[in-house]
């Protein structure tokens, strides 16, 4: 395995670090500004957005571009560094239309989409002129277990007709959001419990769509928005529904694995920030004499956050080589989900100790951060549904390997007869 950045990814990285560093940070504190008036689109971004995309930075996500698709066609490990580079600026994504949940949604109707719903919604979200939400999660009922979804996929005639409750549905607020990706139930299927869902492309102005909140997290609103959001009788063409009726809950699947990815590699950016940021704190701030990077205790948490941020950033891009290889990786993603979550609590929460009362403030992207690490334990499948999963791999893989350890137990008989070495 060879995790070392290419040349090509290298050289991606280089004019991506420039171009941020040169006209997104200008802006940082004006995109802040906006954001808590509830501006999640500021004059700006649309500019920025021209500029990276004349400047070759633009759909750097997708390794199944086609020819005639604008963007860079990067692997998942090429990318997975850029994607470490945008987590340091909570609005960066959206400047390369590499925001989620597009890049996950982009990924789908590449695979699954039909020329005409190319046509109508791929290609202007490659073009960055829309953008989307996935409606998935619900209120009322255990959404890690997509089996429990309760919202309705309904054939009537030459149409569709959805109803349901959603929430936590990201990008529904932005104001470019054109498009909802809906998976609820097929009504009356009787097949396979994995088989019973259906994907359903909606577009967010068709009657009987409700937004009806942008939900905060932890008291924090994002601008573009985590909704909830009302289906009454939603009624779309036939031609809406994605892939084939039943097969919902496989097109998701393959829609995680690269997502996953790159929401890993934006949180080790994060914490590398919040551990530079903690060190500079540490050598300016004194108390009892000393500056804080006198402490042990204090060394002792940047020494921890170093070996941490390496190890989750090795991990991650082994399974970005794996995707990239064609392996069966959803052991190796669900494993990365709960090591990044975890990364970005412990760090966030020393580099907030580090600052003080400073910490809690906006001032500083260390609150916010720690807010997003907290929240991705739960958001895209909690911990403990990735933890059951790796679990049960290895549990899989001990009983298909059952008794070959026995030859590591040591007991009174064969210590009294060894056996003979000819």
């Amino acid at each position: 395995m060879d995790f070392a950045d290419s040349a090509r990814s290298r050289d991606m990285r280089q004019r991506l670090d420039a171009f941020i560093d040169r006209y997104l940070l200008p802006y940082n504190a004006a995109w802040h500004a906006a954001a808590a008036r509830g501006e999640s689109t500021p004059p700006f971004v649309q500019d920025l957005k021209e500029l990276a995309q004349s400047e070759g930075l633009w759909n750097l996500f997708l390794p199944s571009l086609r020819a005639d698709q604008p963007g860079t066609a990067l692997s998942n490990l090429d990318y997975a560094p850029l994607a470490e580079s945008m987590g340091r600026l909570p609005w960066a994504c959206e400047i390369f239309n590499c925001s989620a949940p597009d890049t996950g949604n982009m990924e789908l109707l590449q695979l699954f989409a039909t020329p005409a719903q190319r046509s109508a919604w791929l290609d202007p979200l490659l073009a960055g002129t829309i953008r989307s939400a996935f409606a998935m999660s619900e209120p009322d009922v255990a959404s890690s277990d997509p089996t429990n979804l309760q919202t309705t996929v309904r054939v009537e005639g030459n149409q569709l007709v959805l109803n349901g409750r959603k929430w936590f549905i990201t990008g529904a607020a932005h104001p470019a959001c054109r498009l909802l990706i809906v998976m609820g139930r097929s009504a009356g299927a009787a097949g396979p419990r994995h088989a019973n869902h259906s994907i359903v492309l909606v577009p967010l102005q068709t009657p009987g769509v409700e937004i009806v909140r942008n939900i905060a997290i932890l008291q924090h609103l994002t601008p573009e928005g985590h909704c909830e959001i009302v289906l009454r009788d939603v009624r779309v063409p036939l031609e809406n529904l994605l892939g084939r009726e039943g097969e919902g809950f496989a097109m998701a699947q393959a829609r995680l694995g690269p997502g996953r990815i790159h929401h890993c590699m934006r949180t080790v950016g994060q914490c590398e920030l919040a551990l530079r940021l903690m060190c500079d704190r540490a050598l300016e701030r004194q108390a009892f004499g000393k500056t804080l990077a006198d402490f042990a205790n204090v060394q002792e948490w940047i020494a921890e956050s170093r070996l941490e941020i390496d190890q989750a950033r090795l991990l991650v891009l082994r399974s970005a080589w794996l995707l990239d290889q064609g392996h069966d990786a959803r052991v190796d993603v669900s494993a990365i989900k709960v090591v990044a979550a975890r990364l970005q609590t412990r760090v966030l929460n020393r580099a907030i100790q580090t600052f003080g009362a400073m910490g809690l403030s906006p001032d500083t992207p260390l609150a916010y951060f720690w807010t997003w690490g907290r929240a991705m334990q739960l958001l895209d499948g909690p911990d403990e549904v990735h933890l059951r999963s790796i679990a049960r791999n290895e549990i899989d893989h001990a009983r298909r390997q059952r008794g070959a350890s026995a030859a590591y137990f040591t007991t009174p008989e064969q210590m009294r007869a060894p056996p003979h070495i000819r």
